[in-house]
């Protein structure tokens, strides 16, 4: 029996076909070959109906080449659905504006709709050049530190079958448009569970990520939380590392409000973390094409006010720690921190700071501290929840049948170099030693 759609499912597939049609018949103004593939992306994009047998659901699947088109349904079902920070519209959008374009990444974002056409997930992918073959990713997923779709929580939970059905529709739509065509999927970081719900990506072939997450479950008192994750003694350590900092210069946490001040404060975060990157002798992130951009416009967009948080630890005039944090959900979530390389670096500004930071989230409502992604020891010594991440790569074409094998075998080296302790710090010294032989960066990104 045919899918049937009530009076509101058939308003959203009309307006998904009008903005189709009519991107499509700006682009054949403009491209000589704009007909074909304008066609082509009307039947990929249409909505068309599918029966999820195990969950009992029917939904109508589309694609979409625009992420604004889905805003405001995005932002309402962000709050309201199963996902991650960097699933977020603002997080994406903003991605998309200094990182994607200058990528030339595509967008084939798939959403489910139910029969009133309310949306049931989102699947933010996209099609990027990697090298010399085209990817099949998750949506800004070099930035992202979690990668997921939305799911809305009323969806029931998929079983294997429905999903691996549903996913490779969704493969062939995207592959059958000559623009959008990949030599190979690869979506990494993907969490195990999103809310309550398993991950149904994880039924796909998957090996574990490099690195681990890590999430501490806040109280509603900073006092009581931090006497229950530190000891007397390390307290009192604490304590006396604080003292000395403020003999330096009056210690304040500072929250900048207006875009100029946030603005400048990115800009500190950004030129101290290059100075420690080269200490390092890790790859500077900031000199990717965009990216320093994409964290300021992040940090000052005043669409991401109440989402994006920056915050500086002063010791007089010096900042001697800034932080940019997300606050997601309930869930404050350690984005990018720095702190300075000068005299008191001894006395730990960044520890300083992040005790501030966790004050300032309980006082926020938040339940959880999300250190995100990375093995770092200070986040082992908060959290008490540490999260397997996830990663999946397979060939399409010929010109990812190399890639794929090569690709699961460096991932699962760095994951041994990584998570062995004797050879990371014989590797973090070795890094360290190369780093001291060049000459120094200037603090500017």
């Amino acid at each position: 029996m045919p899918l049937q759609q009530g009076r509101s499912g058939s308003v959203q597939v009309n307006q998904v076909k009008s903005a189709i049609e009519q991107s499509d018949l700006e682009m054949a103004v403009s491209q000589p070959d704009a007909a074909v593939q304008a066609r082509e992306k009307l039947q990929a994009c249409k909505p068309e109906p599918l029966h999820m047998k195990g969950a009992r659901i029917d939904m109508w699947v589309s694609l979409h080449e625009d992420i604004a088109e889905l805003e405001a349904e995005w932002r309402r079902f962000e709050k309201i659905a199963d996902c991650t920070v960097f699933q977020s519209f603002i997080w994406l959008s903003t991605w998309l504006r200094h990182i994607g374009r200058r990528k030339e990444t595509r967008c084939v974002i798939s959403t489910g709709r139910d029969e009133k056409g309310d949306l049931m997930f989102v699947l933010p992918l996209a099609v990027e050049w990697h090298g010399l073959s085209r990817t099949l990713t998750w949506l800004g997923s070099d930035n992202n530190d979690y990668n997921a779709p939305l799911f809305a929580r009323h969806c029931p939970q998929w079983t294997r079958e429905d999903f691996l059905e549903l996913w490779q529709h969704i493969l062939r739509r995207v592959q059958s448009v000559q623009g959008w065509r990949y030599d190979l999927v690869e979506l990494v970081r993907m969490p195990a569970a999103l809310g309550t719900r398993n991950n149904p990506f994880l039924y796909l072939p998957v090996h574990p990520h490099p690195d681990h997450a890590y999430l501490t479950r806040l109280g509603s008192d900073w006092e009581t939380y931090y006497a229950g994750k530190r000891s007397a003694a390390t307290r009192s350590r604490e304590r006396t590392k604080r003292n000395r900092l403020g003999e330096l210069g009056t210690i304040a946490f500072f929250t900048p409000r207006n875009p100029e001040e946030i603005g400048a404060s990115v800009d500190q975060l950004i030129a101290q973390k290059t100075l420690a990157f080269a200490g390092m002798g890790a790859r500077n992130i900031f000199q990717r094409p965009g990216w320093a951009a994409f964290y300021r416009d992040l940090a000052s967009n005043p669409d991401a006010a109440g989402f994006a948080h920056t915050s500086r630890l002063d010791v007089g005039s010096t900042a001697s720690a800034i932080n940019l944090g997300l606050i997601f959900q309930g869930t404050y979530h350690h984005l990018l921190a720095s702190h300075t390389e000068e005299v008191m670096a001894r006395f730990s500004p960044g520890a300083v700071h992040l005790q501030e930071l966790m004050r300032y989230a309980i006082s926020q409502g938040c339940a959880a501290y999300d250190f995100t992604i990375g093995d770092e020891p200070y986040k082992r010594d908060w959290s008490e929840v540490q999260s397997v991440l996830f990663d999946h790569v397979s060939a399409v074409g010929v010109r990812g049948m190399p890639l794929a094998p090569a690709i699961r075998l460096q991932s699962r080296m760095k994951r041994f170099i990584k998570q062995t302790p004797a050879v990371w710090s014989a590797f973090v010294r070795w890094r360290a030693r190369l780093a001291s032989l060049r000459p120094s960066p200037t603090a500017q990104p």
